[in-house]
């Protein structure tokens, strides 16, 4: 049962990622042919590799992560606050610093991590960018020898499908039939390469992939039935 978990040993996350480099030209001869074969079944006909190379960033092996953004409930008898901090900039810096986060305040057994679509996409690419990164994973990113209840994880998209495993539906979907508000952002992720590279702006990436975070953590309470967060309960730090 969702009520059973308490929503402070939770840690909510999303992140962005980009092609690792700003074109296909930029690419080194032996990735760019790692590149044409990795990404044609996905293209078939319809687009050369360099054509296609802008979508890299969904794959761990040709994009890099921008920012990490996470989110935590502080409850006690009084109020419920949702405090939202992100991790930016150098890859190999803020992964080493979301790794402290979860080793110094969310190592217990006791804590989850949550996000939407997070299974197939969030906690592997981090994983594999930690490893190429030459980061030892933390302990609730390494699955190895795990048994599936054993795994911290919890995943807004995969409750929603109510073991019907060929259902996809995004988060902006999920909030919108559960009757939560959507977050006023002016972007989506198929933009966020192009204001990386073209545009350098991170914060309004940031701003984006924390609105995700709290969009997560609203579609969680409402899994539970449970009141939505307010504006003045959510604090960005």
């Amino acid at each position: 049962m969702l009520q059973k978990i308490n929503l402070d040993h939770i840690l909510f996350l999303d992140i962005e990622t980009v092609p690792e480099q700003p074109s296909f030209n930029e690419l080194d001869d032996d990735k760019k042919e790692l590149w044409d074969h990795k990404s044609k079944y996905q293209r078939k006909e319809e687009y050369t590799a360099e054509e296609f190379y802008d979508r890299a960033g969904i794959w761990a092996e040709f994009g890099k992560i921008v920012c990490i953004s996470v989110g935590y409930f502080n409850i006690n008898e009084a109020t419920r606050k949702f405090r939202v901090t992100t991790f930016h900039g150098d890859e190999l810096k803020l992964l080493i610093d979301f790794k402290n986060l979860l080793e110094s305040h969310f190592s217990a057994q006791k804590y989850m991590l949550c996000g939407h679509n997070a299974k197939e996409f969030d906690f592997p690419f981090i994983a594999r960018r930690m490893l190429i990164n030459r980061i030892d994973l933390p302990n609730k990113l390494n699955m190895f020898g795990k048994k599936p209840w054993e795994i911290p994880h919890i995943d807004t998209m995969e409750l929603w499908k109510f073991g019907d495993f060929k259902h996809y539906t995004s988060l902006k979907l999920m909030a919108n039939v559960l009757g939560i508000p959507s977050p006023k952002g002016d972007i989506d992720g198929s933009m966020v390469r192009d204001i990386y590279y073209n545009e350098n702006d991170l914060n309004r990436i940031i701003k984006y992939c924390e609105l995700d975070v709290v969009t997560t953590a609203q579609v969680f309470l409402r899994l539970r039935n449970e009141n939505l967060l307010e504006a003045d309960e959510i604090k960005s730090v």
